[in-house]
């Protein structure tokens, strides 16, 4: 009798949970969504083992906009971790909410609009940086050197795939 109690209830809170969307996880200093990307503002930033300046320096970011997703916050400090994987925790003062990517496809054709048939405007190289101006489903609008352009998401790194920008 009591294991079919259980299974009841085990059966209720699965049936109570269908149709439920998965809420994003939320940063529990800022209230934003986990993870998120962000740019390095700084020229030259610190990355640190753990979240205070009492942790040590595993490494330092030597250039300015790279793209960055944060995975998780305490105080003023914010992991995140970079294209490649590597990560550790950045002061906050050091990130900007500006958003750029990084090209992850040499001789990226940037298009007039976000179709592959249309004239090509630009074509970037592998690891340029380029500040994003707008995101659809599957392209997003960006700009570097002086040239503007949509890219296709899948060539790009510093954008989630389900993200849509204005």
């Amino acid at each position: 009798m009591k294991t079919l109690l259980v299974l009841l209830c085990a059966l209720l809170v699965s049936v109570g949970s269908v149709g439920q969307t998965q809420q994003p996880e939320r940063g529990p200093v800022t209230n934003l969504p986990l993870p998120r990307y962000v740019s390095m503002k700084a020229s030259e930033g610190n990355v640190r083992r753990g979240p205070s300046l009492t942790h040590r320096i595993d490494w330092v970011f030597k250039r300015r906009d790279v793209p960055l997703e944060i995975t998780a916050e305490h105080g003023h400090w914010r992991r995140v971790r970079d294209r490649d994987g590597a990560g550790g925790w950045v002061h906050y003062s050091l990130l900007s909410g500006s958003r750029t990517a990084i090209v992850e496809r040499d001789m990226l054709d940037l298009h007039v609009r976000p179709d592959p048939s249309t004239r090509v405007t630009a074509r970037l190289e592998l690891g340029v940086i380029a500040r994003i101006k707008s995101c659809a489903p599957d392209w997003c609008e960006i700009s570097a050197g002086g040239y503007d352009g949509w890219a296709p998401k899948s060539a790009i790194w510093g954008v989630g795939a389900d993200e849509i920008l204005e």
